[in-house]
């Protein structure tokens, strides 16, 4: 795969020297980072990240067969380490018009310009790594499907106001959730439905479609005719307006 032609435009067209200064913020929740998005109407969004890596490239297929079954639809990150390693699944998905497929990023670090660190893992170290976790996985699934994203959340949904700044002026917003809907999939199904459940107008959920062995599917599958009976439908986040 060549990942160079929209980079390179890119490059030549924004000076990353203008983000190397000392951020203020760090966490999930800084200047710019989105967590809902504005309606009248009873809808909320599920957002499903695919990390990837060792012990992130799973794929659960029961979710995603319910989620067709249903015509329930969904806002797919999907990382680069995953989409290398599910290429066919990930073709699949992307060609599915009930999911929406959005950026996670190439390594799954936290977003910083200094290297911050979040869950345990280093984030990016400069304006340069921020614009590579970024562009590099843009790359990677603009060659695949032809089309651009406008959606990043990063691996941890861990951002500085730096780095929020750089993702914006190159063309993206960062989405991150006001239901934390499985806890990196730890949560069991029970703790799954009762997350989905305090679902409120314009709420973003975030869950995890990469850990097959989770509580996710069952949790999913209990909270969504729940849902459907107190009058919420579902919706992708494409084109909303995100606060």
């Amino acid at each position: 795969m060549h990942k160079v032609k929209f980079k390179e435009q890119l490059e030549s067209e924004i000076d990353l020297t203008l983000y190397e200064r000392e951020p203020n913020e760090w966490g999930e929740i800084v200047t710019g980072v989105k967590t809902r998005f504005v309606t009248d109407e009873k809808e909320i969004a599920l957002t499903f990240d695919a990390c990837g890596g060792d012990f992130g490239n799973g794929y659960d297929e029961t979710l995603i067969t319910f989620l067709r079954e249903e015509g329930i639809p969904a806002t797919l990150f999907v990382n680069e380490r995953w989409i290398l390693d599910n290429e066919e699944t990930f073709l699949e998905l992307a060609n599915d018009r009930l999911f929406q497929i959005e950026n996670h990023g190439t390594t799954h670090a936290p977003l910083s310009v200094d290297g911050a660190e979040a869950c345990g893992i280093p984030g990016t170290n400069s304006a340069e790594e921020v614009f590579a976790e970024i562009m590099d996985n843009h790359d990677t699934i603009k060659e695949l499907t032809g089309r651009d994203m406008k959606l990043f959340r990063s691996g941890t949904a861990f951002y500085d106001e730096v780095a929020v700044e750089l993702a914006n002026d190159l063309g993206y917003e960062i989405v991150n959730f006001d239901i934390l809907g499985d806890a990196g999939a730890t949560y069991s199904a029970a703790e799954v439905e009762r997350a989905l459940l305090g679902a409120e107008a314009g709420s973003i959920a975030l869950l995890h479609m990469n850990q097959p062995n989770s509580g996710t599917a069952d949790g999913v599958q209990a909270a969504v005719p729940l849902l459907q009976a107190a009058g919420f439908e579902f919706v992708q986040l494409a084109d909303q307006k995100l606060e």
